[in-house]
């Protein structure tokens, strides 16, 4: 039958992916979503061939005699009904129907172009689980053929190892699914770009993202994990509002790519990345919104047809010689969207000596914890997965896992990978299997040995890091939904973007301090100043350092504000449209010496704590230019993005006429007050900004206490020294007096005050303290969430008993 022809209520004969493809052809290539043409041979040709073959009870007999736990049995299993299928032989009847539709797809051209064979079970999203990469797809098939050939392939991959074992774990009959095929158009991608989207952050199960990974050539290599690819975030709502809404830009190392095969009877082969194509993303701007479109109507349109929250899952291609943009596959997502985010299990390394420890890093999947005996697979041919003595609780580290590996991957306590990014092949399973993995580690098998314990650790952000021997951790079950009623707002303090979408679930009203001295130093790595002028200082090993760095944009200037934006834009996008406060930077010049560069840019001082820092930064002459990068960064996040949901501090503001000059530079780079609803909040640590609380407020919308810097400079101690550590003490009567002066001072003024620091969280009296002084907001840390706000319910219980 015609793809177009295929509707989603056709599950049953032409299997999910191929019902869901002819809906989307009928239902929105008008609305402009590219989707390549074919027809389909449906699972009811798949049942003829069994029979017309006599297929039935041998394999039913082959698979009843098999001890499915017992992998040496199950490969052979799988491998006689594999072989059975493929020496199977089409009806003529059958042979001339495929080979006609065929033709008349691609027209006297069979030799030039080719097609897609996508196979498409008819259950392919059982109730509790599914499993990434079930059945087999097979590119750039040319002649009839190779065809048929391909054809039977499909059929075969139905009782593939993974997924004979995968039935028989759901105890789902192994005649109860049928196969379909697609033969569809290729798109050029070969010599193009293509990837997966996914309408979710397939991570955390944040709603309002769409997350595209995509790389050169075709598509198989990011699903197999065979590579690192580019990633991109586009946040939803913005998007649908007209906004050029890319919150997150990652550049992949893309290290090799599947092209057309050059040789006779080799359909495609695998070439590096030549290096100029490696070092730039793989889509543009405008490519990147097109796709992040295409994707929300896709998934607006499963929404509305299934009566509840679809998330999607798709493939997409760009088609190298046209430049055109198609949807290849579209699938509802299986993990996240069927998770509660009011349950969870929050885990915690407890190890202090654990930086000691770190072996290597790479990209987190999950946010768990596990340790165990590593099991190095390096070398290990595909077909004997299973002969080795992989033990339940053994960590699998490899160079990229392979979907025949599914039977032994259930074992594994963790799985780690040289390969792949978020969406690749051991990524996807590693999160239905509900497991840590990390993937793109570049060198695991190489530093990880068989026997060696280790722990794997996704609980601390984006990157994840495997730790030498069994470090101590905890797990901490939370529920949501047991939170109490307050009234005094608690925020949350997010240093790294990283972990924004993680706990944007949690019910609080924005982030009070979103610090840009964490972006700046892990995600741009280089002395803002160094980077401006590293060609005026004649040191060739930095330069080198700082051209490999800014790989993938046009010059210094733009890596920094787009990669700034980019941080400050996630966490933004996390608690949107909830206010999200961000602190400009607020690095000491002993902190700023240590990146690459800063040694040329800061001088030495005694007590850099109370030095060049903060606001006096921004108006000198020696660091204007850093600063405008920065206010060019939060201008693009609220104006181009459309975050205007996005507030700046100015932290370490001595003086009023100082904060008048941190103003008129803002202005010289775009920045004003008031503007475009800018609001702009003080920091409030240094003694003079509650002795002058009310000269400050006339000129800004709200005072964040600072209670860290505060407390040092109203005791008079350095808190970076252990020899006065014992004095200091937010909870001092000194730094109360102070606080609860500026709380009444800004209450006079009408402005608003909150709180960022750790005090409220560690001591319950400190945040009675608060409330009871009257504080509009308290920020704190996530792990710190939870405790806050039942120590605040039982304060302002008591208060109202009172």
């Amino acid at each position: 039958m015609k793809l177009i022809e295929a509707a989603i209520e056709d599950i049953d004969l032409v299997g999910g992916k191929n019902a869901s493809l002819g809906e989307m052809l009928q239902k929105l290539a008008p609305q402009g979503v590219n989707i390549p043409d074919g027809f389909i041979v449906t699972s009811a040709a798949y049942f003829q061939y069994l029979k017309d073959n006599s297929l039935d009870q041998q394999i039913k007999n082959i698979v009843e005699q098999t001890n499915i736990e017992q992998l040496q049995e199950l490969s052979l299993c799988g491998s006689q009904i594999r072989q059975l299928i493929q020496n199977g032989q089409f009806s003529i009847h059958m042979e001339t129907e495929i080979i006609g539709a065929y033709r008349k797809l691609i027209g006297q051209n069979e030799d030039k172009l080719g097609v897609a064979v996508r196979s498409s079970a008819t259950a392919e999203d059982l109730p509790d689980a599914s499993f990434a990469g079930q059945q087999d797809t097979f590119l750039n098939i040319r002649g009839a053929e190779n065809l048929l050939t391909a054809i039977k392939n499909c059929f075969a991959s139905l009782f593939t190892d993974r997924a004979i074992s995968y039935r028989e774990s759901f105890e789902f009959g192994h005649f109860n699914i049928g196969l379909s095929v697609c033969i569809q158009k290729m798109v050029r991608s070969d010599i193009g770009v293509s990837g997966v989207a996914f309408s979710i952050d397939t991570e955390s199960g944040f709603k309002d993202a769409v997350i595209i990974n995509g790389s050169y050539g075709l598509g198989e290599m990011i699903v197999q994990g065979a590579i690192n690819p580019d990633e991109f975030i586009v946040h939803k709502p913005l998007l649908k509002k007209g906004f050029a809404a890319i919150i997150e830009k990652k550049l992949g190392k893309k290290q090799e790519q599947m092209i057309y095969g050059t040789q006779i009877g080799k359909a495609v082969e695998v070439i590096t990345t030549p290096v100029k194509d490696a070092k730039r993303f793989c889509l543009n701007d405008h490519q990147i919104l097109q796709l992040s479109n295409w994707v929300i109507v896709i998934e607006e349109y499963y929404t509305k047809l299934k009566g509840h929250w679809c998330p999607m899952d798709v493939e997409w291609a760009v088609d190298g010689l046209t430049g055109e943009l198609f949807i290849v596959q579209a699938r509802p997502e299986t993990i996240h969207s069927r998770s509660k985010l009011d349950c969870f299990t929050e885990y915690q390394i407890n190890d202090t000596e654990r930086l000691h420890k770190i072996l290597l890093t790479g990209i987190a999947v999950g946010d768990k914890i596990a340790s165990g005996r590593v099991h190095n697979l390096v070398g290990l041919e595909k077909h004997l997965i299973h002969e080795i003595n992989f033990l339940p609780g053994d960590i699998m580290v490899t160079e990229m896992t392979d979907p025949d590996w599914e039977p032994v991957m259930k074992k594994a306590a963790a799985i780690i990978t040289n390969k792949g990014g978020r969406t690749c092949h051991a990524a996807i399973v590693a999160r239905e299997l509900g497991v840590p993995a990390i993937v793109g580690c570049d060198h695991a098998t190489e530093i990880l040995k068989t026997s060696d314990e280790i722990t794997v650790s996704c609980a601390e952000g984006e990157t994840g890091i495997v730790y030498r021997g069994r470090i101590a951790f905890s797990r901490k079950e939370h529920r949501i939904s047991d939170l109490p009623e307050i009234n005094t707002p608690v925020m949350m303090n997010i240093g790294s973007p990283d972990i924004a979408f993680r706990f944007a679930h949690y019910p609080a009203k924005g982030v009070g301090l979103a610090r840009e001295e964490f972006i700046i130093n892990n995600y741009i790595k280089i002395h803002p100043l160094a980077l401006l002028q590293h060609g005026q200082l004649g040191d060739a090993e930095l330069t080198a350092l700082i051209r490999e760095t800014i790989s993938g944009y046009e010059c210094e200037e733009q890596y920094f504000v787009e990669k700034l934006s980019y941080g400050v834009a996630k966490i933004a996008a996390a608690y949107h449209p909830n206010k999200v406060i961000v602190r400009f930077s607020d690095f000491k010049t002993n902190e700023y010496y240590n990146m690459p560069g800063g040694k040329y840019f800061e001088p030495y001082e005694e007590n850099p704590m109370i030095g060049w820092r903060g606001a006096s930064r921004y108006y000198s002459d020696a660091y204007r230019a850093a600063f405008g990068m920065e206010c060019k960064a939060i201008k693009k996040v609220r104006e181009v993005m459309g975050l205007d949901n996005v507030i700046v501090m100015i932290p370490f503001c001595r003086t009023v006429d100082e904060l008048l000059l941190v103003y008129q530079t803002m202005e010289e780079f775009g920045l004003k007050r008031g503007e475009n609803g800018l609001e702009v909040y003080l920091m409030a640590e240094v003694p003079s900004n509650v002795i002058l609380a009310e000269q400050f407020a006339v000129h800004i919308d709200g005072f964040s206490i600072g209670s860290n810097d505060l407390t040092q400079l109203v005791l008079g101690l350095d808190r970076d020294s252990s020899l006065v550590a014992s004095l200091y003490s937010e909870r001092n009567d000194a730094v109360k007096i102070m606080i609860a002066n500026l709380i009444r001072s800004a209450r006079k003024m009408n402005v608003k005050v909150g709180i960022c620091g750790q005090g409220p969280s560690d001591y319950p009296d400190f945040a009675q303290f608060l409330v009871e002084e009257g504080i509009d907001s308290i920020s704190v840390t996530p792990d710190s969430f939870m405790k806050t706000v039942n120590a605040i319910k039982e304060i302002e219980d008591k208060l109202v008993v009172r």
